[in-house]
């Protein structure tokens, strides 16, 4: 395994736990969290390719997301469904 290979997955699991630990302390359960911070990885991931933004503008705008969604509101920039049905 390369040294980029290995460094690169040492921070996607560095950035997991890191993740995991923020919604433990918004009070996510051990199970909910884990499966949480996977979706996020991987929806930033998603938002990296669909709006051409750099990974961690993709990671701050969905932690955001869920900090302020946590607390029952939306950010500002929140770009939900249209109301046109």
């Amino acid at each position: 395994m390369s040294s980029y290979a290995r460094d690169s997955r040492l921070n996607s699991e560095q950035e997991l736990v890191q993740i995991k630990t923020l919604l433990s302390r918004l009070g996510a359960s051990d199970v909910a969290s884990e499966v949480m911070a996977r979706q996020l990885v991987k929806r930033a991931d998603q938002w990296v390719e669909e709006r051409g933004i750099n990974r961690v503008e993709a990671m701050r705008q969905l932690l955001e997301l869920v900090v302020t969604g946590r607390s029952g509101g939306l950010p500002s920039s929140f770009e939900g469904p249209s109301e046109d049905n």
